[in-house]
């Protein structure tokens, strides 16, 4: 049985776009990747100094979503977003 770190082992070794690629649309479904690249796109934003509020607005989530990402940010996480 697989855990997190045999998912973060196999995507650290995974070394070109195109396998990554192939790797993510096997793995997920249309709809779990449009939730991964809107949450990057809360992170982006964030850290641009974009209000909560209008995030959520833009976006269509909700303020608490967008909350989480900011709570992650003052964590230290998504250094390299």
């Amino acid at each position: 049985m697989s855990n997190y770190s045999d998912l973060i082992r196999i995507l650290t070794d995974i070394d070109s776009k195109d396998e990554m690629t192939n790797f993510l649309n096997g793995l997920l479904t249309p709809k779990e990747r449009e939730e991964f690249v809107r949450r990057l796109d809360i992170v982006k934003m964030l850290k641009k100094g974009m209000p909560q509020h209008q995030i959520a607005e833009k976006l269509g989530v909700g303020v608490a979503t967008v909350t989480r990402g900011s709570k992650e940010i003052q964590m230290g996480r998504f250094k390299s977003v």
